[in-house]
């Protein structure tokens, strides 16, 4: 089909949230973009809405409150980076396969995830439960703070196989190009959170005020709901991936090839997200009210970033379905043309960030201690957008190719050889305090964005096997 030959907008937007089937290797690059990263940013999107109310009703529980919810989440980012790792294990293994036209093998491989996925949750569970005080006296939580606000980290990390599980079989969606179930399923599973949220953290009728502990029931009950959407359509004859009962059983050897793409997936992510710790930990020295504003700041530049993380996760996809169709030239073209809208898309909410961000905090808290921090790591981390745009598509592009150790190794210089000792240096030796920790940030996917740019561009993930 000629570009001249494209459907109109209006059928592209309908079929993208329809979730009508198409053949992405075949139609146009612009089309198959559009198709899989409309849904895709609209799920992030949802995320993203969920992430900033949550911490606007947090945020009238108190510094405090919103404090525990950031070391909380610090805590859980080693969650979300073994889940990530196995997303993109899926994503890779899964999309190859879709694009060989063999469904069947892709089926197979992602209930290997699957499996993985709950195993490792259920580890995870259980030593979450047990040394919960104990993780946010290490981050530095103060002793007060760690007493009270165990049960919501327990809750959290208790219920850590629905965080994994809602990822992995998402990603499983996306790499068949199923990505409008995908939304579906995030956005049903975040509706409820938004709701619940203000239930059980304040109590409605007869259901009691659990204050900040509320708002883990209600993201995992909304997260439950959701997973079970995902397991009714993964088993019915819904979309291009099912699986039944002949792929119901262990097979080492595709677990294997699953379990080593994912493994570096990964660490590449849990050397990102460990990184956000060593930050934390310096933040934390400055005080609750520091934390309270990065933790702000954070939630409402996470509002623009995930969406972007979508049109990200539709590149990995258009990579692992070309490379499998033996379109290499086509998968590079659906990167450039990610990256293009990506960038766009992200610096208009750079602008916005930088001129209004007061006026957007106050929006959360107005507490005068944590109002200054919050404005400045809000300001300063958008001036990286336009990096970050372009980097997140071209790391995801790596993992959509099963490359997933050329991330890890630009993440282990970025963000542990860069960031850290540069936000080190800045807020203790040079005295800027937390805005050295906030100029860090920006430059390290800055310097992330060039690394990875220079690596794709000599081409060697075209020609990684999975």
């Amino acid at each position: 089909m000629s570009d001249a030959a494209q459907p109109s907008a209006w059928t592209i937007i309908r079929d993208a949230l329809r979730g009508t089937s198409h053949d992405l290797t075949a139609v146009p690059i612009s089309r198959a973009v559009l198709l899989l990263a409309i849904p895709m940013v609209l799920e992030m999107s949802m995320e993203s809405l969920f992430a900033v109310v949550d911490i606007f009703w947090v945020s009238k529980l108190g510094s405090d409150a919103v404090a525990l919810v950031g070391v909380t989440e610090t805590v859980l980012s080693l969650v979300y980076a073994v889940a990530m790792g196995l997303s993109a294990g899926a994503t890779a293994i899964v999309s190859r396969r879709i694009g060989e036209k063999d469904p069947d093998g892709a089926a197979r491989s992602g209930f290997q995830v699957i499996l993985l996925a709950i195993a490792l949750a259920a580890t995870i569970g259980v030593l979450g439960v047990v040394l919960a005080p104990s993780l946010l006296v290490a981050m530095g939580a103060a002793s007060a703070l760690s007493a009270h606000g165990a049960t919501f980290t327990r809750v959290m990390l208790g219920g850590n196989v629905i965080i994994m599980l809602l990822f992995v079989i998402n990603a499983i969606f996306r790499g068949a190009g199923d990505a409008a179930i995908a939304m579906r399923s995030l956005w049903l599973a975040n509706i409820l959170n938004i709701v619940l949220g203000p239930c059980f953290i304040f109590g409605v009728g007869p259901v009691p005020a659990l204050g900040v502990t509320g708002a883990a029931v209600a993201t995992t009950v909304g997260r439950g709901v959701g997973v079970i959407y995902q397991l009714v359509v993964l088993a019915s004859a819904r979309g291009v991936i099912r699986i039944d009962r002949r792929h119901a059983r262990l097979e080492p050897a595709v677990m294997a090839a699953v379990g080593k793409i994912s493994a570096s997936a990964g660490f590449q992510t849990l050397v990102e997200t460990a990184s956000w710790l060593g930050l934390v930990r310096i933040l934390a020295s400055f005080g609750s009210a520091a934390l309270a504003g990065y933790t702000i700041a954070i939630r409402v530049l996470v509002f623009a970033l995930l969406p972007a993380w979508g049109m990200a996760n539709a590149a990995a996809t258009l990579v692992g379905q070309n490379l499998g169709a033996r379109a290499p030239d086509r998968a590079e073209r659906s990167v450039k043309l990610a990256a293009a809208y990506n960038v766009a898309f992200l610096g208009v909410a750079s602008a916005v960030f930088v001129a209004f961000p007061e006026g957007i905090i106050r929006s959360f808290t107005d507490d005068p201690a944590v109002v200054p921090f919050a404005v400045e790591c809000l300001r300063i981390v958008a001036l990286g957008f336009f990096f970050f745009a372009f980097g997140g598509v071209v790391v995801q592009a790596f993992n959509g190719a099963g490359d997933t150790t050329t991330p890890l190794l630009v993440n282990i210089v970025c963000f542990w050889l860069v960031k850290i000792p540069a936000a080190y240096v800045l807020a203790r030796g040079f005295g800027l305090g937390p805005r050295g920790v906030f100029i860090a940030i920006a430059g390290a996917y800055s310097v992330q964005s060039a690394v990875a740019a220079v690596l794709f561009r000599r081409g060697k993930w075209k020609t990684k096997v999975v």
